[in-house]
C-alpha cells in the first residue's frame, strides 16, 4: 500500500513539473506576442494580450490550434511573413501561448 501512495505521490509530483513548465512556456509566449519583431499585437486583436491589431485576422476569432501557429510563424502565410530570426524554443512558446489564450 505504502508503495502505491509512493507511485501515486511520484505522479503527482511529475504532473505538476509539467504544469510549471507549461506555464512559464505561456508566460514567455506572452511577452513574445508583444515584443518580438515585429510585434505579433501590431497586427493581431487577442483579448489576453490587450492587443487591438486590425491588419491581420483577430486570432480570438481564428482560434488557431498550435500546429496552425507553427506553421505561420515558420512559413508565413498571407500577408504575414515568416518569422525565420526566431528558435525553435520561441516558436514553440508563442504557438501556446496563442493556442491557449484566443478565446
Amino acid at each position: 500500500m505504502a508503495h502505491v501512495q509512493r507511485g501515486a505521490l511520484l505522479l503527482g509530483v511529475a504532473l505538476t513539473a509539467g504544469m510549471v513548465h507549461a506555464d512559464a512556456e505561456v508566460e514567455a509566449g506572452r511577452r513574445l506576442f508583444t515584443t518580438v519583431t515585429p510585434a505579433c499585437s501590431v497586427c493581431h486583436a487577442l483579448l489576453d494580450a490587450g492587443a487591438q491589431g486590425a491588419i491581420g485576422p483577430s486570432l480570438d476569432e481564428l482560434k488557431p490550434d498550435h500546429q496552425r501557429v507553427v506553421t505561420a510563424l515558420r512559413t508565413g502565410i498571407g500577408q504575414m511573413p515568416a518569422f525565420a530570426h526566431l528558435g525553435e524554443a520561441q516558436i514553440q512558446a508563442l504557438a501556446r501561448y496563442v493556442s491557449t489564450a484566443a478565446q
